[in-house]
């Protein structure tokens, strides 16, 4: 997944635009871009969108950010969309490892009620959204077996350390930031799952969005969230892996292949070792996945 785009849950319109947007992804959102008065219609309205959007070829995969585990609205949430079968659940305000296993036992008792293959519903945790939820990061390996991606936020962090800023004026993150983004990636990587960057507020900044996700990928990153469609075909970009890349890998495990004893492998004057290996395989499973 290269790409995931926000789009509200009670806007119909936006809905349709995002379906043809071109995103690997749809986020379709209960939580912070719908009003607390307009939450039961964005559920009528996300639920029929789901059920709609399921039959369509080459659709983006579905995703629902419910609200947070301790809102009160997250059992409602689930009832809605649970017969719809979205593919994927993001939980937002993620504490801990425990939340997402809390979530996935609230899954799997609708997965049972709406006749579901069980862990059927997968999760993408936003882990970084208080202060709290930072001392925490490693619990996410082998919390689940639902947990597919982590990601990470810096606008309710920035709130619950009372931040005046997280961005400096040239747009970079602030410290707290990137200590947050950084232990994201680690922390997925460590989980076995996708680490997942945060967004690029401002979407009229196409160059700047596109210096974050080469920072992103270079990094480690496979993908980026996105608030409009006009981001996604940066992201995509970026994160497909380019034809000389590609082959750079492929010949990297040709390499290896050939001298499955070796340590260090030459190719064309350049020394590989067994990290470059793994690196080549991880890049090259990505195309496959994005081919398939």
């Amino acid at each position: 997944m290269r790409s995931a785009l926000f789009v509200p849950g009670d806007d119909e319109k936006k809905l349709a635009k995002g379906l043809a947007s071109g995103a690997d992804a749809l986020i379709v959102d209960l939580e912070d871009s719908v009003a607390a008065s307009a939450k039961a219609r964005a559920r009528t309205i996300t639920t029929e969108f789901l059920r709609q959007a399921t039959a369509k070829p080459g659709r983006p995969r579905l995703v629902v950010r419910v609200n947070p585990l301790a809102s009160g609205l997250v059992e409602a949430d689930l009832d809605a969309i649970a017969p719809a079968a979205p593919e994927c659940v993001m939980l937002p305000k993620s504490l801990d490892g425990a939340s997402v296993q809390q979530l996935g036992v609230k899954l799997a008792v609708r997965e049972a009620q709406c006749g579901l293959v069980e862990g059927a519903t997968k999760i993408i945790a936003l882990a970084t959204e208080s202060a709290v939820a930072l001392f925490a990061m490693g619990t996410y390996r082998r919390c689940s077996r639902r947990l597919a991606g982590l990601a990470w936020g810096g606008e309710d962090l920035s709130a619950d350390l009372g931040a005046e800023a997280n961005r400096h004026p040239d747009g970079s993150w602030t410290s707290p930031y990137l200590l947050a983004r950084n232990l994201t990636l680690i922390a997925a990587v460590a989980a076995d799952v996708a680490p997942i960057d945060t967004v690029y507020t401002n979407f009229r900044d196409l160059e700047g969005l596109r210096t974050e996700a080469l920072a992103a990928r270079r990094d480690g990153f496979t993908g980026k969230m996105a608030i409009h469609p006009s981001q996604i075909a940066v992201i995509n970009e970026v994160f497909t892996p380019t034809a000389a890349a590609l082959a750079k890998a492929q010949a990297i495990i040709a390499a290896f292949a050939a001298k499955p004893d070796a340590g260090v492998v030459a190719i064309d004057g350049e020394m590989f070792d067994r990290p470059h290996l793994i690196r080549a395989q991880r890049l090259a499973a990505r195309a496959k996945t994005r081919a398939g």
